[in-house]
């Protein structure tokens, strides 16, 4: 059975494509080797929105309640909750939260947050299991947890890790 992981990151005052471009390839990346959960697994229709915001939103399955639930409900299911906060410009209170609640569930915590971000704060940073200071970093790591996972690699300890002193990359 393949890793599951829930891919977090900020959304509002993105637009659609914006979004979706990130989604898609998060999914040509990890399809083949984890299943992929994000806050927009299964609402193509919000595909074309020129500008999320941060509520009001009245669609059946993304209407401000059922947004929340349903994140927490795929939090619930993932193995590994990885947060991409890289070079955010707004608090993301959504990722944050998703965040707090995958400790809480003690998901396995990954972030990418480098140093100065809005969001550094010791909430975050100690929520976080593995730290990188860019998600090209985070990403490569999971996907060496996921080859593990499947048998197809080497044996990683899971051990809190900050490597923030490491050079910053997209």
């Amino acid at each position: 059975m393949k890793l599951k992981i829930y891919f977090a990151g900020p959304i509002s005052g993105m637009s659609g494509d914006e979004v979706f471009a990130y989604y898609d390839g998060i999914k040509k990346e990890f399809g083949g080797i984890a299943t992929i959960l994000s806050p927009m697994t299964g609402k193509a229709e919000l595909r074309f929105k020129k500008n999320y915001a941060p509520e009001g939103y009245d669609n059946p399955v993304a209407n401000d309640h059922a947004i929340v639930e349903r994140d927490l409900w795929m939090v619930r299911q993932a193995d590994v909750v990885f947060v991409n906060l890289f070079l955010t410009e707004w608090v993301s209170i959504g990722s944050v939260s998703e965040l707090a609640w995958a400790h809480l569930l003690g998901k396995q915590t990954v972030i990418a947050l480098e140093e100065g971000n809005i969001h550094e704060h010791a909430f975050v940073v100690q929520m976080a299991d593995i730290r990188y200071p860019n998600p090209r970093m985070a990403r490569d790591y999971l996907k060496e947890l996921c080859q593990d996972w499947n048998g197809e690699g080497k044996k990683l300890d899971l051990v809190q890790w900050d490597c923030s002193s490491q050079v910053k990359e997209n």
